[in-house]
């Protein structure tokens, strides 16, 4: 199946939520309608209460009209008989002259004595009978044009008003779903990486893995929070000005349709440079939080050894690059984005004083002033969404990058779930002729063969990279082995899901992690099926109580980030009474007592002894005298079995066995002399 473009993924995920998102959008259209109706009330206004005052008047009985001199006159384009006499009010600036007859409104004013006007009209000069009027005079043609021009004034706020409730819907709206659509992507980046096997962590830095989850899915958000609306609304409000333009003037709507393809094509090209930096950036800012999570994490070591200039370069070159890159990006939006849309009004704006210059010239086409108002103000309106557009340009990009990451993650082959529940274990392990390799043809086990019979306790012992903590990592299921089958009461342990196959085994590692929480929810991990009376008798059988019950909320303490405050015995004892809380048929122990002073180490060893009975127990041994009342005791050596017996036996063959316990005796011996 192919795999669909980041662009078509994230436009899927908006899907979830396609309901609020149209409604948001058909908010937003109602909101662009009503603001556009702007320059059209303008254009009404202007050309019928303000310049349109200046007409043609026909003499009438009508007592609402203009009264001039005793008599009453109506406008010419508002009456329907024109057999009255006729006046004409001219304009010449900010004069107005009153005329007999009906005389052409688009002839030129040349010259006015005290009763004559001079015109020329398509080039031909003409007299007419008149006289200039004062101000005062002037306003008795305006008084009527007061009420509609209050009105339309009125008319236009309230739209404004209304498109605003509009727009706070659109907005609420759209930022919900945003919201919602980013809530739903993180919970399914979680729930895929709780899905993603073991190998996937150990090969991939924390860091980098938070950086998805966190700083890459943050920047998602802000695609649709930020650039979902702006382009929505931009896309919109540029496609209502497109009809209002061509509604006013198709030649002017042609000319500015020129925009689009620019601006689409502008888009393209920094889709491609763009999009190259801001992936540089994201990738570098993911190594940056790798870094700076091993640092934190390792600060301890860094300060020992004195690492710390070297760990300051290494962070130092990475921040240097990341820096380096966003200047770039800087650079490139400075140098193009914002001058792009500044460029296109100022060529829009001599297309179009070159357009009605060449109208005024031609003279056969009358362009209002009204219209003039409307087509200037919807033109300079045209490039509000586009400057918006562009700002958002280096955001759009950056989204890009980012759901390019985290989808990347998603598409990490995950393992199926199954929480089905099994019956509990006997506890007979089988390893049949196991072979595993971490790296291909690089085989840490080879062919291993052996069997643990239900209740026994079986020891593993081994030097560094003898194959010791694999055998528990394929039994726990974090891997699976490359050839050979392990059965677990006769059935192959790949025939359960691995949440199936982990319910009756449990684990305790040698560096024990610890949750942030309390004593007792480390011990439940808040499942319902362990009480909170079993938790506490499992760690009062690892004797654990001996320090919890002298802290001030005892089994409620709070615990810390890693439970820091605690020894590393104290948290090896909690890590102990996790496992034994949830009482196994299987218990794994990989190293459990290497860190562990002999005090607590006695404690462990008294609670085993009651607690492996009718439980099979696997231990990974690094001090053999913790082994020595097992029952079998296999002895590795580069991934094969070379000695098993238990304690007695392999001691007396005299083999590997007997020169490691010899060579941990004379330390033991050297130590306490």
């Amino acid at each position: 199946m192919e795999k669909q473009t980041t662009e078509k993924r994230l436009f899927r995920y908006a899907l979830y939520f396609k309901k609020t998102i149209m409604i948001g959008l058909v908010c937003l259209i109602f909101a662009v309608g009503l603001e556009l109706s702007g320059p059209f009330i303008a254009k009404h206004l202007i050309d019928q209460h303000i310049t349109g005052v200046a007409n043609q008047y026909v003499e009438t009985d009508d007592q609402t009209g203009v009264e001039w001199q005793g008599q009453y006159y109506q406008r010419i384009d508002r009456i329907e008989q024109e057999d009255g006499a006729m006046i004409t009010l001219f304009q010449d600036g900010l004069h107005y002259y009153l005329l007999e007859g009906e005389v052409p409104l688009e002839a030129a004013f040349v010259e006015a004595d005290e009763t004559k006007i001079t015109l020329d009209y398509q080039g031909e000069q003409i007299e007419v009978n008149g006289s200039q009027l004062s101000t005062g005079e002037v306003l008795s043609f305006f008084q009527g044009e007061v009420l509609p021009i209050v009105g339309l004034l009125a008319l236009y706020i309230g739209l404004i008003l209304i498109a605003s409730i509009f727009i706070y819907y659109k907005t609420y709206l759209l930022q919900y779903a945003s919201n919602r659509i980013i809530q739903k992507m993180r919970k399914d980046v979680f729930h895929h990486i709780q899905r993603l096997p073991v190998k996937y962590f150990v090969d991939q830095p924390a860091g980098r893995i938070l950086a998805r989850v966190t700083n890459d899915t943050e920047a998602i958000r802000e695609l649709y929070v930020k650039v979902l609306e702006v382009f929505a609304s931009g896309s919109i409000y540029m496609l209502g000005i497109f009809v209002a333009l061509f509604i006013l003037d198709v030649k002017i709507g042609l000319i500015a349709l020129v925009l689009v393809p620019i601006l689409v094509i502008w888009m393209r090209v920094y889709k491609k440079i763009g999009g190259h930096y801001n992936r540089v950036i994201r990738e570098t800012n993911s190594h940056i939080n790798a870094n700076i999570n091993e640092s934190i994490q390792g600060m301890t070591m860094i300060q020992a050894y004195d690492q710390t200039n070297r760990m300051m370069g290494e962070f130092e070159t990475l921040n240097e690059k990341q820096r380096t890159y966003q200047t770039k990006m800087n650079t490139f939006n400075a140098a193009t984005s914002f001058n792009l849309v500044d460029l296109l009004r100022n060529v829009a704006f001599v297309a179009f004083i070159l357009y009605f210059g060449n109208v005024a010239l031609d003279g056969t086409t009358l362009i209002s002033a009204g219209l003039l108002y409307a087509l200037v103000d919807l033109i300079n309106r045209l490039f509000e969404p586009m400057n918006q557009m562009a700002s958002q340009l280096e955001q759009l990009e950056q989204a890009r990058a980012s759901g390019s990451r985290v989808f990347h993650l998603l598409d990490e082959e995950g393992e199926p779930m199954n929480h089905q529940a099994i019956p509990r274990y006997q506890g007979k392990v089988v390893f049949d002729q196991v072979s595993f390799a971490y790296k291909k043809d690089d085989y840490v086990l080879q062919e291993l063969d052996f069997s643990i019979q239900a209740g026994e306790t079986a020891a593993f012992v081994g030097h560094t990279g003898s194959g010791k903590s694999t055998i528990m990592n394929l039994l726990f299921r974090f891997y699976d082995p490359v050839h050979g089958r392990i059965l677990i009461d006769g059935e192959d342990t790949r025939n359960y899901s691995k949440q199936q196959m982990r319910q009756h085994i449990g684990i305790v590692l040698q560096d024990p992690f610890i949750f942030t929480g309390t004593i007792l929810s480390n011990i439940t991990m808040n499942d319902p099926a362990v009480s909170r009376e079993a938790a506490i008798a499992a760690l009062k059988a690892v004797g654990a109580d001996k320090f919890i019950e002298k802290l001030p909320r005892q089994y409620d303490e709070p615990v810390k980030e890693k439970g820091n405050e605690f020894s590393t015995g104290q948290r090896q004892l909690l890590s102990f009474a996790r496992a034994l809380a949830f009482d196994p048929a299987i218990l794994i122990l990989d190293e459990a007592t290497a860190n562990i002073d002999t005090e607590t180490e006695g404690m462990i060893q008294q609670a085993l002894q009651v607690l492996k009975k009718g439980r099979t127990t696997l231990v990974i041994a690094h001090r053999l005298s913790t082994i020595q009342q097992a029952d079998k005791i296999f002895v590795l050596q580069h991934g094969e079995i070379i000695e098993q017996g238990n304690h007695v036996s392999l001691l007396a063959k005299e083999g590997e066995y007997f020169k490691m316990y010899q060579m941990q005796l004379g330390k033991n011996k050297q130590h306490i002399s």
